[in-house]
């Protein structure tokens, strides 16, 4: 009975969420509008031109077995610190170079190809989602900021609690695997994982052609989910503000703000940033109350949390290989609070020293930084991304008619 009340309460609020929204997009059609565009925009400009190489690239490492041989090599690493194969190895380090929502995705393919189990599947998903270096030098530190100094303390607290949430979600789901056979991490052998592989690409064993045009289609479509969520969220966020909503909900995050010492005039800022974080990065640096390092650590929880919008995509992608989000949302809460907390103890040492009295001692990657290479990659990527995207979805295109023109019988 408690069940069947609990069924029709969801189907309830779900319903007038949905009614709430489709009559504030009648009421507010000019604001929704150009909320949609900016979303629309950044997808076209920085989204799919970013994450499309990765996807595709990752795609044909794994179909080449690639990713296999990379596995029984990182068995003796990733195994025992975060108790995950070793191919986990290899979606972390594509996650961190390419960004939400790679690490979900490439997470999902490793566990519908059988190299993950379900409770691997859900630790490696908790710590392989974080924003690339380009979006946090490039958009955070030099765009937003004006202040790429800045970007090494952010990446450097961004991958080190990303470091720390795996290390904790290693223990999730001990107890159901402590009833299984346990599996000892493999040592390392070069001729092993050299006949992985070659028995890997047998498997897969199909022409070039199909292979690139089957990672083609799969990583546009992807990315075309990816970007209606960001379009969709860019347009919730902007009707909250249209309706009052945030005013009223952001109060509540002022008694968080206090108990960490932050002024309470970010309240509206972080509260836009766990919807988009492009948006909340953006409305946090703009805040004249705040000091810098406040500034700092509470764009550090914004990156790390991800936004719904990313939480959603997230979602979706891990929804199609059946595994539970619940264990990537609690890691995102457990990220943001690590990332935000060494912000401030990592302040002194990697910015005030860095960028204030001692300049001899900036590292070679800070050096970058400051002569501007990130801000002019995210300049180009900006430029020249809606060429790249406008050629691959016509490629998309092309692949889809032929696939659907193709006799039945054919392989």
């Amino acid at each position: 009975m408690k069940q069947n009340w609990g069924a029709k309460w969801k189907t309830v609020l779900l319903a007038s969420a949905a009614t709430l929204f489709a009559f504030s997009l009648i009421c507010y059609p000019k604001q929704s509008l150009e909320a949609s565009i900016r979303g629309l925009n950044m997808w076209w400009e920085v989204v799919f031109p970013s994450l499309l190489p990765f996807f595709i690239v990752s795609e044909l490492l794994i179909s080449f077995g690639v990713v296999s041989f990379l596995g029984v090599l990182l068995e003796p690493l990733m195994r025992p610190l975060f108790r995950v194969p070793g191919v986990g190895g290899f979606a972390w380090a594509m996650g961190m170079a390419s960004g939400y929502p790679s690490g979900a995705k490439l997470t999902a393919r490793l566990y519908q190809e059988k190299q993950l189990t379900t409770i691997e599947a859900e630790r490696l998903s908790s710590f392989t989602n974080s924003s690339n270096p380009l979006f946090i030098f490039g958009a955070v530190s030099a765009g937003f900021f004006n202040n790429p100094q800045l970007g090494l303390v952010l990446a450097v607290s961004h991958y080190l609690g990303n470091i720390s949430v795996g290390l904790i979600m290693r223990f999730h789901g001990i107890r159901k695997e402590q009833r299984q056979a346990k599996r000892q991490p493999r040592s390392f052998s070069l001729p092993y994982a050299l006949r992985t592989l070659h028995r890997t690409r047998l498997k897969n064993e199909q022409p070039l052609g199909k292979l690139l045009g089957d990672a083609v289609r799969s990583s546009v479509q992807t990315l075309l989910m990816i970007g209606g969520f960001i379009i969709l969220f860019s347009v919730m966020n902007k009707l909250l503000y249209m309706m009052h909503l945030t005013e009223q909900l952001a109060p509540l995050l002022r008694h968080l703000l206090r108990l960490a010492q932050l002024p309470e005039q970010l309240d509206i800022p972080v509260f836009s940033g766990l919807f988009e974080i492009t948006l909340g990065s953006q409305m946090i640096s703009q805040t004249d109350e705040a000091m810098l390092m406040e500034k700092a650590v509470a764009t550090s929880f914004v990156l790390a949390f991800g936004g719904f919008s990313v939480q959603a995509q997230v979602a979706s992608i891990l929804a199609e290989a059946n595994i539970r989000f619940q264990p990537f949302f609690i890691a995102r809460l457990l990220h943001g609070v690590f990332a935000a907390s060494f912000t401030y103890l990592l302040w002194k040492p990697l910015y005030i020293k860095t960028a204030g009295g001692m300049p001899t001692n900036i590292p070679a990657f800070l050096h970058a930084a400051k002569d501007g290479a990130w801000n002019e990659g995210w300049r180009l990527l900006q430029q020249y991304g809606p060429l790249l995207t406008l050629l691959f979805l016509c490629l998309y295109i092309w692949l889809v008619i032929k696939a659907a023109s193709e006799p039945r019988g054919r392989s």
